[in-house]
């Protein structure tokens, strides 16, 4: 009868480790996806911010062109001796052309800090989908150690949960540390 007891126990302790350990990890797993979600979707608006700086600088090239091509035009028609009613056009094409000149380096410079933005987000990104695949799979080897009653599948999951919380951490903490293995493997 001792024995019987001694294996009940046994169980008990297990399947209490067992069930620490996934409430834990799913609880921190929770977590992570919050903060996944607003990392998305201000990659998302990176992403969007970029487009649109994009489009504008492409916009400013485009008019700073035409104004150049009306200038030409305008100044050959005036055959070199611009006349009263040819210098007023020429001086605000003139103006123009140094506005688009000067609106189109930043344009561009706003576009690639937008792509800075999203590929440090999506550093932190890979960290939350690195540990929510380490924390899936530790709760389910901790499921299949409850099932076969095996202390190494519960260690097993612990080495899993342990890494999944370390890459919780980077990404909570904004460490640089990036999956580098994972992400190649799973991109």
């Amino acid at each position: 009868m001792e024995i019987e007891v001694s294996a009940e126990a046994k169980d008990k302790r297990l399947n209490r480790m067992v069930a620490v350990t996934v409430v834990l990890l799913s609880v921190f797993a929770g977590l992570c996806n919050i903060k996944d979600g607003n990392i998305v979707q201000a990659m998302d608006q990176a992403q969007s911010s970029s487009v649109d700086s994009w489009s504008q600088y492409q916009a400013t090239k485009t008019k700073l062109h035409l104004a150049q091509d009306s200038r030409t035009m305008l100044a050959v028609v005036a055959n070199g001796a611009p006349t009263e009613q040819a210098r007023p056009a020429l001086a605000k094409l003139d103006g123009e052309i140094a506005k688009y000149q000067s609106e189109a380096p930043k344009l561009a410079q706003q576009a690639k800090g937008y792509r800075q933005d999203y590929d440090a987000l999506n550093i932190h990104d890979d960290q939350f989908d690195a540990s929510e695949a380490l924390i899936s799979t530790a709760i389910s080897l901790a499921a299949v150690a409850a099932l076969c009653e095996s202390m190494g599948l519960l260690f097993a999951s612990w080495a899993f949960g342990a890494s999944g919380l370390f890459m919780g951490v980077c990404g909570f903490a904004g460490w640089g540390f990036h999956p580098d293995l994972l992400s190649n493997f799973l991109g």
